[in-house]
């Protein structure tokens, strides 16, 4: 390795290192695929013949692009194109084998006619069909199909509440919609519909909702069609046992069939469960996710059989069955980086470029909560001058709520690792993957109650010698950032600094600014809207407690975030000035986060040194780790 490689620190080689997601392969030619990389220092998407391995750079914009989707024939490449990443835009098309030479000029707009607005959802049928889900404050959920030879889209569906697209089936005639008619944005509800080939008004073919009229709602969501022309068997997820599992729904005869998925002792697995079709509609591929990790098994429709495949200790961050039989997926661990693997034992692709230093293996750490056993994963600093603790530690909280940390790769906590710091992540109540009743706790104290259990494993972090009570940050993006932010007014004794990445600040400027999907999770959250619960509202918000925020924080924002908008974030900086509380901001101009490599790190880069500045006592130099050659 070069000099000048060599001097670059390993936390800022896995930031450049390049990385690659799962392909996904177009049906009728599964030699032709999508990804997204950042090889060219934007996350953008490339096309990837396997026949002749060349790959292509199908999108360049200057703040990436990451939503795409090959036809079914594999001719066309569907991108979405948002402004800066405000994910407000259309849907453009070009040939998966790119431009003519010499053409000019963006590629095509795919559905003239229809106006800008957030993303809901994409189908594309085999023969032609396409299925289009929009979202926007004013009208709410629209559904618009355009069928083979017609000029233009017509509107098939429309409701305030939120939805979106499904699948369509596989010959084209019938369309999966998903939806929250019902107003719970959580526990989601199927309708399936014929669609006419002739412009004529859709019929509902069969509905299944488990919230209207249930004392205990669950939620049900659409996972896919079976991959054969006259099939109307829907895969479909459901929580009726509590968690989520899969089960099989013919939406023409209405017969549902439980899938009894249990290992090769007869032991029913715990954790959830998520299924896809095999391509030949007689078996599933099943993704099974426990306590932050998660394994792949494979299910025989005809004789029950439930097979485990072999899938390293760690996360599956996706997985894909290909028409051989073989199951390609991407793997990592918090150790290892990303991988796309085959079960055929071999690596599918690599991203190009070195692979980007390891890092520190996560420890499990159950401590006692409010509410129940709460999981931690826990990283502790090695290398010369790192000693037993306790260390200054960063709380990584995550987003979401509804999503979890778990056993993968992730650069921004190993960055904190090599300068000295040990990592905590807590999968507080709200997090996916323990159960529905975990997920769903955090209703109407809001924050609150995930602040809780985040307190719980400090103490647990403070009492074993882990972590120093004196230099103790919390940090966050997105929900992270907002649960940083109100743990800072909170919580006031238990924090050093605060670090927030595009947060929610101010509870009630944020829902009147949000994209309408939010504003609907929001209202299911709270239990209602800021004039119908506003004591709910206000208890949960950041800006409520600003006044007692006793450490300096450090915020950064993104000025077309549509998520966490950037009016409620500039509340709540006028609020520390004028209260004269030490803080730092960075606006950048993107959405919510960055799709630029050199953009990522100079965000951690500003964090780091925010936090080695203020934290008293904190560490000297860096981790050798961080000159990792």
């Amino acid at each position: 390795m070069s000099e000048e490689k060599s001097a670059v620190p390993a936390w800022e080689q896995r930031f450049r290192a390049a990385r690659v997601s799962l392909p996904d392969w177009a049906e009728d030619a599964p030699e032709r695929a999508l990804y997204v990389s950042n090889a060219s220092g934007t996350y953008e998407v490339y096309a990837w013949d396997r026949a002749t391995d060349i790959h292509r750079r199908a999108t360049d914009r200057p703040n990436g692009t990451t939503d795409a989707e090959l036809s079914p024939d594999g001719e066309w490449i569907w991108w979405f194109d948002d402004n800066d990443g405000d994910e407000y835009g259309i849907w453009r098309r070009q040939p998966f084998a790119g431009r003519p030479e010499g053409a000019e000029g963006p590629d095509e707009e795919a559905l003239p006619g229809l106006a800008p607005s957030y993303e809901a959802g994409l189908a594309l049928g085999r023969d032609g069909t396409v299925v289009v889900g929009r979202s926007t404050d004013e009208d709410g959920t629209t559904l618009h199909l355009r069928r083979p030879g017609a000029t233009e889209a017509v509107e098939i569906y429309r409701h305030a509440e939120y939805g979106g697209v499904g699948d369509l089936s596989h010959d084209g005639s019938l369309l999966a919609i998903d939806h929250t008619e019902h107003g719970d944005a959580m526990h989601g509800a199927i309708r399936v519909v014929r669609l006419p080939g002739d412009g004529a008004a859709v019929s509902t073919v069969a509905e299944l909702d488990e919230v209207t009229g249930h004392d205990h709602p669950r939620g049900v969501a659409c996972l896919g069609f079976a991959p054969v022309d006259g099939d109307t068997r829907l895969l479909v997820a459901h929580q009726r046992t509590g968690r989520w599992e899969p089960m099989i729904w013919d939406v023409a005869t209405g017969v549902e069939t439980a899938l009894p998925l249990r290992d090769e002792q007869g032991r029913e697995l715990p954790g959830d469960l998520s299924a896809q079709w095999r391509p030949d509609a007689r078996a599933l591929l099943i993704e099974h996710e426990y306590e932050a990790r998660s394994e792949l098994f494979s299910y025989s429709l005809d004789d029950g059989v439930l097979t485990r495949l072999d899938t390293p200790r760690g996360t599956v961050g996706g997985a894909t069955p290909r028409p051989d039989g073989t199951v390609e997926f991407l793997w990592s661990s918090a150790a290892e980086p990303s991988a796309v693997r085959s079960t055929a034992g071999t690596v599918v692709l690599r991203a190009p470029g070195p692979v980007p230093p390891g890092s520190v293996p996560v420890e499990d750490v159950w401590v006692d909560g409010p509410g129940g056993r709460v999981h931690a994963l826990v990283q502790r600093p090695t290398g010369a001058g790192v000693g037993d603790g306790p260390f200054p530690t960063v709380f990584e909280v995550h987003g979401g709520p509804t999503h979890h940390d778990s056993d993968s790769f992730a650069a921004g906590p190993a960055a904190w690792l090599d300068h000295g710091f040990a990592v905590v992540r807590v999968n507080y109540r709200g997090s996916t993957g323990y159960g529905q009743d975990w997920t769903d706790a955090l209703r109407e104290r809001v924050g609150l109650i995930e602040l809780e259990d985040i307190a719980a494993v400090r103490g647990w972090a403070v009492e074993s010698g882990l972590a120093d009570p004196d230099r103790l940050v919390l940090s966050g993006g997105s929900w992270g950032g907002y649960l940083t932010l109100l743990g800072l007014g909170v919580q006031p004794e238990l924090w050093s600094l605060g670090v927030a990445a595009v947060p929610v600040a101010d509870y009630l400027t944020a829902y009147d600014d949000e994209m309408e999907a939010l504003k609907a999770i929001d209202r299911t959250l709270f239990g209602g809207t800021p004039e119908e619960v506003p004591e709910r509202w206000t208890a949960s918000s950041p800006l409520t407690y600003v006044e007692r925020v006793a450490v300096p924080v450090y915020i950064s924002a993104g000025v077309n975030d549509p998520r966490c908008p950037i009016r409620q974030i500039e509340n709540y900086v006028e609020r520390l000035k004028q209260l004269g509380k030490p803080h730092e901001v960075y606006r950048y101009d993107a959405g919510h986060g960055s799709l630029v490599v050199d953009e990522r790190i100079k965000q951690l880069r500003l964090e780091i040194d925010f936090v080695r500045r203020h934290l008293d006592g904190g560490p000297v130099g860096e981790n050798h780790a961080d000159t990792q050659k």
